[in-house]
Protein backbone atom coordinates (compact mmCIF):
# COMPACT_ATOMS: atom_id res chain seq x y z
CA UNK A 1 0.00 0.00 0.00
CA UNK A 2 2.91 2.35 0.79
CA UNK A 3 4.07 2.36 -2.82
CA UNK A 4 0.75 3.95 -3.85
CA UNK A 5 0.97 6.84 -1.34
CA UNK A 6 3.29 9.00 -3.41
CA UNK A 7 1.36 8.68 -6.71
CA UNK A 8 -1.90 9.39 -4.84
CA UNK A 9 -0.33 12.44 -3.19
CA UNK A 10 0.93 13.68 -6.57
CA UNK A 11 -2.52 13.27 -8.15
CA UNK A 12 -4.13 15.06 -5.21
CA UNK A 13 -1.73 18.00 -5.52
CA UNK A 14 -2.33 18.21 -9.28
CA UNK A 15 -6.09 18.18 -8.69
CA UNK A 16 -5.87 20.92 -6.05
CA UNK A 17 -3.69 22.98 -8.39
CA UNK A 18 -6.18 22.50 -11.26
CA UNK A 19 -9.09 23.65 -9.09
CA UNK A 20 -7.08 26.64 -7.88
CA UNK A 21 -6.12 27.68 -11.40
CA UNK A 22 -9.73 27.46 -12.60
CA UNK A 23 -10.85 29.53 -9.60
CA UNK A 24 -8.10 32.09 -10.38
CA UNK A 25 -9.45 32.50 -13.92
CA UNK A 26 -6.61 30.86 -15.86
CA UNK A 27 -7.29 29.89 -19.49
CA UNK A 28 -7.30 26.20 -20.50
CA UNK A 29 -3.87 26.49 -22.19
CA UNK A 30 -2.42 28.07 -19.06
CA UNK A 31 -3.93 25.38 -16.82
CA UNK A 32 -2.51 22.53 -18.92
CA UNK A 33 0.96 24.14 -19.10
CA UNK A 34 0.95 24.76 -15.34
CA UNK A 35 -0.13 21.20 -14.51
CA UNK A 36 2.53 19.72 -16.78
CA UNK A 37 5.18 21.89 -15.14
CA UNK A 38 3.94 20.91 -11.68
CA UNK A 39 4.11 17.26 -12.73
CA UNK A 40 7.78 17.73 -13.65
CA UNK A 41 8.48 19.42 -10.31
CA UNK A 42 6.67 16.78 -8.25
CA UNK A 43 8.31 14.00 -10.22
CA UNK A 44 11.69 15.58 -9.52
CA UNK A 45 10.88 15.98 -5.83
CA UNK A 46 9.46 12.51 -5.17
CA UNK A 47 11.36 10.46 -7.78
CA UNK A 48 14.73 12.20 -8.03
CA UNK A 49 16.41 9.36 -9.96
CA UNK A 50 13.74 9.58 -12.67
CA UNK A 51 13.60 13.38 -13.00
CA UNK A 52 14.79 13.28 -16.61
CA UNK A 53 11.99 10.85 -17.48
CA UNK A 54 9.41 13.25 -16.04
CA UNK A 55 11.01 16.13 -17.94
CA UNK A 56 10.91 14.22 -21.23
CA UNK A 57 7.32 13.18 -20.62
CA UNK A 58 6.29 16.73 -19.73
CA UNK A 59 7.81 18.39 -22.79
CA UNK A 60 6.25 15.73 -25.05
CA UNK A 61 2.80 16.57 -23.61
CA UNK A 62 3.41 20.28 -24.19
CA UNK A 63 4.38 19.58 -27.81
CA UNK A 64 1.41 17.28 -28.39
CA UNK A 65 -0.98 19.85 -26.90
CA UNK A 66 0.45 22.50 -29.24
CA UNK A 67 1.41 24.67 -26.27
CA UNK A 68 4.95 25.02 -27.61
CA UNK A 69 6.59 24.32 -30.95
CA UNK A 70 10.09 23.19 -31.94
CA UNK A 71 11.49 26.70 -32.67
CA UNK A 72 10.42 27.88 -29.23
CA UNK A 73 11.78 24.75 -27.53
CA UNK A 74 15.16 25.72 -29.01
CA UNK A 75 14.64 29.39 -28.08
CA UNK A 76 13.77 28.64 -24.44
CA UNK A 77 16.20 25.74 -23.87
CA UNK A 78 19.00 27.97 -22.55
CA UNK A 79 21.76 26.69 -24.82
CA UNK A 80 24.02 29.54 -23.70
CA UNK A 81 23.74 28.32 -20.10
CA UNK A 82 24.29 24.69 -21.15
CA UNK A 83 27.42 25.58 -23.17
CA UNK A 84 28.88 27.55 -20.28
CA UNK A 85 28.29 24.66 -17.86
CA UNK A 86 29.82 22.15 -20.31
CA UNK A 87 33.00 24.26 -20.53
CA UNK A 88 33.28 24.77 -16.77
CA UNK A 89 32.62 21.09 -16.01
CA UNK A 90 35.46 20.18 -18.37
CA UNK A 91 37.90 22.61 -16.73
CA UNK A 92 36.96 21.60 -13.19
CA UNK A 93 37.07 17.93 -14.15
CA UNK A 94 40.69 18.30 -15.29
CA UNK A 95 41.66 20.06 -12.05
CA UNK A 96 39.86 17.47 -9.94
CA UNK A 97 41.37 14.47 -11.72
CA UNK A 98 44.83 15.90 -11.05
CA UNK A 99 43.98 16.26 -7.32
CA UNK A 100 44.42 20.04 -7.38
CA UNK A 101 41.71 20.83 -4.83
CA UNK A 102 42.64 17.94 -2.52
CA UNK A 103 46.22 19.25 -2.56
CA UNK A 104 45.12 22.77 -1.51
CA UNK A 105 42.88 21.51 1.30
CA UNK A 106 45.56 19.13 2.62
CA UNK A 107 48.11 21.98 2.69
CA UNK A 108 45.67 24.10 4.72
CA UNK A 109 44.94 21.28 7.21
CA UNK A 110 48.66 20.61 7.68
CA UNK A 111 49.23 24.29 8.50
CA UNK A 112 46.49 24.42 11.18
CA UNK A 113 47.30 21.48 13.43
CA UNK A 114 45.33 20.58 16.58
CA UNK A 115 43.05 23.65 16.72
CA UNK A 116 39.49 22.43 15.96
CA UNK A 117 37.72 25.81 15.97
CA UNK A 118 40.33 27.30 13.66
CA UNK A 119 40.29 24.13 11.55
CA UNK A 120 36.51 24.29 11.05
CA UNK A 121 36.59 28.04 10.39
CA UNK A 122 39.27 27.60 7.74
CA UNK A 123 37.51 24.63 6.12
CA UNK A 124 34.25 26.59 5.98
CA UNK A 125 36.01 29.58 4.42
CA UNK A 126 37.69 27.24 1.92
CA UNK A 127 34.27 25.74 1.14
CA UNK A 128 32.96 29.24 0.43
CA UNK A 129 35.99 30.09 -1.71
CA UNK A 130 35.98 26.92 -3.78
CA UNK A 131 32.21 26.96 -4.28
CA UNK A 132 32.51 30.51 -5.61
CA UNK A 133 35.26 29.64 -8.05
CA UNK A 134 34.50 26.13 -9.31
CA UNK A 135 30.81 25.43 -8.40
CA UNK A 136 29.11 24.05 -5.33
CA UNK A 137 28.92 20.37 -6.35
CA UNK A 138 32.62 20.05 -7.19
CA UNK A 139 33.52 21.90 -4.00
CA UNK A 140 31.35 19.66 -1.83
CA UNK A 141 32.92 16.52 -3.31
CA UNK A 142 36.51 17.23 -2.28
CA UNK A 143 35.69 19.23 0.87
CA UNK A 144 33.53 16.39 2.21
CA UNK A 145 36.23 13.85 1.32
CA UNK A 146 38.72 15.84 3.43
CA UNK A 147 36.19 16.30 6.25
CA UNK A 148 35.28 12.60 6.31
CA UNK A 149 38.96 11.71 6.50
CA UNK A 150 39.30 13.91 9.60
CA UNK A 151 36.15 12.61 11.32
CA UNK A 152 37.12 9.00 10.62
CA UNK A 153 40.64 9.54 12.00
CA UNK A 154 39.35 11.06 15.25
CA UNK A 155 36.32 8.72 15.52
CA UNK A 156 33.60 11.38 15.72
CA UNK A 157 30.11 11.69 14.23
CA UNK A 158 30.52 13.24 10.73
CA UNK A 159 26.93 14.59 10.47
CA UNK A 160 27.43 17.98 12.26
CA UNK A 161 30.60 18.66 10.28
CA UNK A 162 28.83 17.78 7.04
CA UNK A 163 26.22 20.44 7.82
CA UNK A 164 28.90 23.06 8.51
CA UNK A 165 30.64 22.41 5.18
CA UNK A 166 27.34 22.33 3.25
CA UNK A 167 26.11 25.60 4.78
CA UNK A 168 29.33 27.42 3.82
CA UNK A 169 29.30 25.85 0.34
CA UNK A 170 25.79 27.03 -0.50
CA UNK A 171 26.51 30.54 0.71
CA UNK A 172 29.80 30.66 -1.18
CA UNK A 173 28.08 29.59 -4.39
CA UNK A 174 26.32 32.98 -4.46
CA UNK A 175 29.58 34.94 -4.62
CA UNK A 176 30.29 34.58 -8.35
CA UNK A 177 28.53 33.77 -11.60
CA UNK A 178 30.19 30.33 -11.76
CA UNK A 179 29.46 29.12 -8.23
CA UNK A 180 26.01 27.75 -8.92
CA UNK A 181 23.88 27.00 -11.99
CA UNK A 182 21.44 29.64 -10.78
CA UNK A 183 24.26 32.21 -10.86
CA UNK A 184 24.95 31.29 -14.49
CA UNK A 185 21.24 31.57 -15.32
CA UNK A 186 20.94 34.97 -13.65
CA UNK A 187 24.19 36.31 -15.17
CA UNK A 188 23.16 35.43 -18.71
CA UNK A 189 19.50 36.46 -18.41
CA UNK A 190 20.20 39.71 -16.54
CA UNK A 191 23.34 40.53 -18.58
CA UNK A 192 25.49 40.68 -15.45
CA UNK A 193 29.27 40.29 -15.70
CA UNK A 194 31.63 38.32 -13.46
CA UNK A 195 32.73 41.63 -11.92
CA UNK A 196 29.11 42.54 -11.16
CA UNK A 197 28.98 39.45 -8.95
CA UNK A 198 32.30 40.35 -7.32
CA UNK A 199 30.91 43.82 -6.57
CA UNK A 200 27.36 43.00 -5.45
CA UNK A 201 27.32 39.37 -4.34
CA UNK A 202 30.79 38.39 -3.08
CA UNK A 203 31.03 40.86 -0.13
CA UNK A 204 27.57 39.86 1.10
CA UNK A 205 28.45 36.17 0.75
CA UNK A 206 31.60 36.66 2.84
CA UNK A 207 29.69 38.46 5.61
CA UNK A 208 27.08 35.70 5.64
CA UNK A 209 29.82 33.04 5.77
CA UNK A 210 31.32 34.66 8.87
CA UNK A 211 27.87 34.79 10.50
CA UNK A 212 27.31 31.14 9.59
CA UNK A 213 30.63 30.13 11.18
CA UNK A 214 29.57 31.78 14.45
CA UNK A 215 26.12 30.17 14.31
CA UNK A 216 27.65 26.75 13.63
CA UNK A 217 30.04 27.13 16.57
CA UNK A 218 26.96 27.69 18.75
CA UNK A 219 24.81 24.91 17.23
CA UNK A 220 27.60 22.34 17.12
CA UNK A 221 29.50 23.22 20.27
CA UNK A 222 29.47 19.65 21.61
CA UNK A 223 30.74 17.93 18.41
CA UNK A 224 33.57 20.48 18.09
CA UNK A 225 34.46 19.96 21.78
CA UNK A 226 34.56 16.20 21.13
CA UNK A 227 36.85 16.78 18.13
CA UNK A 228 39.14 18.91 20.33
CA UNK A 229 39.30 16.24 23.04
CA UNK A 230 40.11 13.49 20.55
CA UNK A 231 42.74 15.63 18.84
CA UNK A 232 44.47 16.29 22.16
CA UNK A 233 44.29 12.62 23.10
CA UNK A 234 45.35 11.19 19.75
CA UNK A 235 47.60 13.96 18.39
CA UNK A 236 47.53 15.55 14.96
CA UNK A 237 48.79 13.62 11.96
CA UNK A 238 51.86 15.56 10.74
CA UNK A 239 51.35 15.16 7.01
CA UNK A 240 47.87 15.30 5.52
CA UNK A 241 49.41 15.57 2.06
CA UNK A 242 50.53 11.93 2.16
CA UNK A 243 46.88 10.96 1.59
CA UNK A 244 46.77 12.89 -1.70
CA UNK A 245 48.08 11.10 -4.82
CA UNK A 246 49.37 14.20 -6.60
CA UNK A 247 52.33 15.02 -8.85
CA UNK A 248 54.13 18.35 -8.54
CA UNK A 249 54.22 18.80 -12.33
CA UNK A 250 50.44 18.26 -12.53
CA UNK A 251 49.84 20.77 -9.72
CA UNK A 252 51.88 23.41 -11.57
CA UNK A 253 49.83 22.86 -14.75
CA UNK A 254 46.62 23.04 -12.71
CA UNK A 255 47.68 26.32 -11.10
CA UNK A 256 48.31 27.79 -14.54
CA UNK A 257 44.96 26.63 -15.96
CA UNK A 258 43.07 27.70 -12.82
CA UNK A 259 44.59 31.20 -12.66
CA UNK A 260 44.21 31.83 -16.38
CA UNK A 261 40.54 30.80 -16.27
CA UNK A 262 39.73 32.97 -13.25
CA UNK A 263 41.64 35.95 -14.69
CA UNK A 264 39.78 35.65 -17.99
CA UNK A 265 36.44 35.44 -16.19
CA UNK A 266 37.22 38.50 -14.08
CA UNK A 267 38.22 40.65 -17.07
CA UNK A 268 35.85 39.27 -19.71
CA UNK A 269 33.60 42.34 -19.62
CA UNK A 270 36.51 44.74 -20.25
CA UNK A 271 37.70 42.68 -23.22
CA UNK A 272 34.15 42.54 -24.60
CA UNK A 273 33.94 46.33 -24.50
CA UNK A 274 37.35 46.63 -26.13
CA UNK A 275 36.36 44.29 -28.97
CA UNK A 276 32.78 45.64 -29.20
CA UNK A 277 31.29 42.22 -28.41
CA UNK A 278 27.86 41.51 -26.99
CA UNK A 279 27.84 41.38 -23.18
CA UNK A 280 28.82 37.97 -21.70
CA UNK A 281 30.07 36.66 -25.05
CA UNK A 282 33.45 35.95 -23.49
CA UNK A 283 31.91 34.58 -20.30
CA UNK A 284 30.83 31.61 -22.40
CA UNK A 285 33.93 31.88 -24.61
CA UNK A 286 36.28 31.63 -21.63
CA UNK A 287 34.63 28.43 -20.38
CA UNK A 288 34.76 26.82 -23.82
CA UNK A 289 38.34 27.95 -24.61
CA UNK A 290 39.91 26.66 -21.41
CA UNK A 291 37.68 23.59 -21.62
CA UNK A 292 39.35 22.98 -24.99
CA UNK A 293 42.78 23.40 -23.36
CA UNK A 294 41.84 20.78 -20.75
CA UNK A 295 40.69 18.37 -23.48
CA UNK A 296 43.92 18.81 -25.45
CA UNK A 297 45.98 18.15 -22.31
CA UNK A 298 44.18 14.84 -21.80
CA UNK A 299 45.54 13.73 -25.21
CA UNK A 300 44.65 10.09 -25.94
CA UNK A 301 42.10 9.95 -23.12
CA UNK A 302 40.30 13.10 -24.33
CA UNK A 303 37.06 11.44 -25.43
CA UNK A 304 36.62 9.34 -22.27
CA UNK A 305 37.62 12.29 -20.11
CA UNK A 306 34.99 14.56 -21.68
CA UNK A 307 32.28 11.88 -21.40
CA UNK A 308 32.88 11.16 -17.73
CA UNK A 309 33.45 14.74 -16.50
CA UNK A 310 30.44 16.43 -18.13
CA UNK A 311 27.20 15.60 -16.32
CA UNK A 312 25.04 15.08 -19.40
CA UNK A 313 22.13 13.74 -17.34
CA UNK A 314 21.83 16.98 -15.35
CA UNK A 315 22.46 19.25 -18.35
CA UNK A 316 19.78 17.52 -20.40
CA UNK A 317 17.37 17.91 -17.48
CA UNK A 318 18.19 21.63 -17.31
CA UNK A 319 17.61 22.01 -21.05
CA UNK A 320 14.13 20.44 -20.87
CA UNK A 321 13.32 22.30 -17.65
CA UNK A 322 14.16 25.66 -19.24
CA UNK A 323 11.99 24.82 -22.25
CA UNK A 324 9.04 23.93 -20.00
CA UNK A 325 9.46 27.17 -18.03
CA UNK A 326 9.57 29.02 -21.35
CA UNK A 327 6.19 27.49 -22.14
CA UNK A 328 4.75 29.08 -18.98
CA UNK A 329 5.97 32.43 -20.24
CA UNK A 330 4.70 31.77 -23.78
CA UNK A 331 1.14 30.98 -22.67
CA UNK A 332 1.01 33.84 -20.14
CA UNK A 333 1.31 31.99 -16.81
CA UNK A 334 4.31 33.98 -15.58
CA UNK A 335 2.48 37.18 -16.43
CA UNK A 336 -0.42 36.05 -14.21
CA UNK A 337 1.99 35.24 -11.36
CA UNK A 338 3.64 38.66 -11.67
CA UNK A 339 0.25 40.37 -11.69
CA UNK A 340 -0.76 38.46 -8.56
CA UNK A 341 2.41 39.49 -6.72
CA UNK A 342 1.98 43.11 -7.77
CA UNK A 343 -1.66 43.09 -6.58
CA UNK A 344 -0.66 41.68 -3.17
CA UNK A 345 2.16 44.25 -2.90
CA UNK A 346 -0.29 47.06 -3.62
CA UNK A 347 2.08 48.74 -6.05
CA UNK A 348 4.95 49.15 -3.57
CA UNK A 349 8.29 47.98 -4.91
CA UNK A 350 9.77 47.30 -1.46
CA UNK A 351 6.83 45.09 -0.49
CA UNK A 352 6.98 43.41 -3.90
CA UNK A 353 10.66 42.45 -3.63
CA UNK A 354 10.09 41.02 -0.15
CA UNK A 355 7.17 38.92 -1.40
CA UNK A 356 9.29 37.84 -4.36
CA UNK A 357 12.23 36.87 -2.11
CA UNK A 358 9.97 34.97 0.30
CA UNK A 359 8.50 32.99 -2.62
CA UNK A 360 12.00 32.12 -3.91
CA UNK A 361 13.09 31.04 -0.42
CA UNK A 362 10.03 28.85 0.11
CA UNK A 363 10.31 27.14 -3.28
CA UNK A 364 14.06 26.66 -2.84
CA UNK A 365 13.70 24.96 0.54
CA UNK A 366 11.14 22.44 -0.69
CA UNK A 367 11.76 22.19 -4.42
CA UNK A 368 15.52 22.77 -5.16
CA UNK A 369 17.03 26.16 -5.99
CA UNK A 370 17.54 25.56 -9.72
CA UNK A 371 13.86 24.73 -10.20
CA UNK A 372 12.81 27.74 -8.12
CA UNK A 373 15.00 30.23 -9.98
CA UNK A 374 14.16 28.81 -13.40
CA UNK A 375 10.49 29.32 -12.55
CA UNK A 376 10.91 32.93 -11.42
CA UNK A 377 13.29 34.36 -14.03
CA UNK A 378 10.39 34.97 -16.47
CA UNK A 379 8.42 36.56 -13.60
CA UNK A 380 11.16 39.20 -13.25
CA UNK A 381 10.77 40.00 -16.95
CA UNK A 382 7.03 40.52 -16.43
CA UNK A 383 7.66 42.75 -13.40
CA UNK A 384 10.02 44.87 -15.49
CA UNK A 385 7.31 45.43 -18.10
CA UNK A 386 5.22 47.45 -15.64
CA UNK A 387 8.14 49.78 -14.94
CA UNK A 388 9.55 48.32 -11.69
CA UNK A 389 13.31 48.74 -11.22
CA UNK A 390 14.48 45.09 -11.28
CA UNK A 391 18.25 45.24 -10.62
CA UNK A 392 17.85 44.30 -6.92
CA UNK A 393 15.39 41.53 -7.84
CA UNK A 394 18.17 39.56 -9.55
CA UNK A 395 20.31 39.63 -6.41
CA UNK A 396 17.32 38.82 -4.20
CA UNK A 397 16.71 35.78 -6.41
CA UNK A 398 20.37 34.75 -6.16
CA UNK A 399 20.54 35.07 -2.37
CA UNK A 400 17.17 33.43 -1.81
CA UNK A 401 18.10 30.53 -4.08
CA UNK A 402 21.51 29.89 -2.53
CA UNK A 403 21.12 30.81 1.14
CA UNK A 404 17.72 29.18 1.62
CA UNK A 405 19.16 26.11 -0.06
CA UNK A 406 20.55 25.41 3.43
CA UNK A 407 17.09 25.09 4.99
CA UNK A 408 16.37 21.48 4.03
CA UNK A 409 18.20 18.45 2.68
CA UNK A 410 16.59 18.94 -0.76
CA UNK A 411 17.26 22.68 -0.95
CA UNK A 412 20.25 22.38 -3.27
CA UNK A 413 22.15 19.80 -5.29
CA UNK A 414 25.15 20.14 -2.96
CA UNK A 415 23.00 18.97 -0.03
CA UNK A 416 21.86 15.86 -1.90
CA UNK A 417 25.41 15.04 -3.03
CA UNK A 418 26.75 15.42 0.52
CA UNK A 419 24.01 13.16 1.91
CA UNK A 420 24.80 10.55 -0.72
CA UNK A 421 28.47 10.63 0.29
CA UNK A 422 27.53 10.26 3.98
CA UNK A 423 25.36 7.24 3.26
CA UNK A 424 28.06 5.66 1.09
CA UNK A 425 30.98 6.28 3.47
CA UNK A 426 29.30 5.74 6.87
CA UNK A 427 25.92 4.13 6.10
CA UNK A 428 24.42 7.07 8.00
CA UNK A 429 21.52 9.42 7.30
CA UNK A 430 20.54 12.86 8.65
CA UNK A 431 16.80 13.03 9.33
CA UNK A 432 14.78 15.84 7.78
CA UNK A 433 14.02 17.37 11.21
CA UNK A 434 17.67 17.10 12.32
CA UNK A 435 18.70 19.14 9.29
CA UNK A 436 15.78 21.58 9.53
CA UNK A 437 16.58 23.13 12.92
CA UNK A 438 20.12 24.45 12.20
CA UNK A 439 19.38 24.77 8.47
CA UNK A 440 16.34 27.00 8.95
CA UNK A 441 18.16 29.18 11.49
CA UNK A 442 21.21 29.66 9.25
CA UNK A 443 19.05 30.25 6.16
CA UNK A 444 16.77 32.80 7.83
CA UNK A 445 19.54 34.80 9.51
CA UNK A 446 21.72 34.91 6.38
CA UNK A 447 18.92 35.88 3.96
CA UNK A 448 17.80 38.68 6.30
CA UNK A 449 21.38 39.97 6.57
CA UNK A 450 21.89 39.65 2.79
CA UNK A 451 18.72 41.60 1.99
CA UNK A 452 19.52 44.32 4.53
CA UNK A 453 23.01 44.74 3.05
CA UNK A 454 21.49 44.80 -0.44
CA UNK A 455 18.93 47.47 0.49
CA UNK A 456 21.66 49.53 2.21
CA UNK A 457 23.44 49.82 -1.16
CA UNK A 458 20.34 50.71 -3.19
CA UNK A 459 21.43 54.26 -4.09
CA UNK A 460 24.72 52.94 -5.55
CA UNK A 461 22.96 50.56 -7.91
CA UNK A 462 23.25 51.39 -11.63
CA UNK A 463 20.30 53.44 -12.85
CA UNK A 464 18.55 53.29 -9.47
CA UNK A 465 15.52 55.60 -9.14
CA UNK A 466 15.40 58.16 -6.35
CA UNK A 467 12.86 56.04 -4.48
CA UNK A 468 12.27 52.28 -4.50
Amino acid sequence: MDRFKTPILMMALLLVMAVGLVWAGFALRQIIASLVFLMILLGTLFYWKFRLGFAFGGISVLLAANLIDIPRVIEFAGLDIILFLVGMMTIVGFLEENHFFEYLVAKAVDAIGERPYLLMAVLMVLSTFFAALVDEVTSILFMMSAMFHITRRYKINPAPFLLMIVFATNIGSSATAVGNPIGVMIALRAQLSFMDFIRWAAPIAMVCTLITIVLCFVFFKKPIAELKANMQKQGNEPDELKHVAYKKSDIRICWLLFLMTITSLVFHHHVEELLHLQKNTLLIGTALFFGAVAIFMKAGDARNFFSRRVDWWTLTFFLILFASVGTLKYVGVTEKIAEGMITIAGGGSMVLINIFTAAICLLTAFMDNVLAVATFIPVVDEIQKIGVYIFPFWWAMLFGGTMYGNATVIGSTANIVAMGMLEKEFNQHIKFTEWLKPGLAVSTVTIVVAMLLLFAQFHWMPGAPAKF
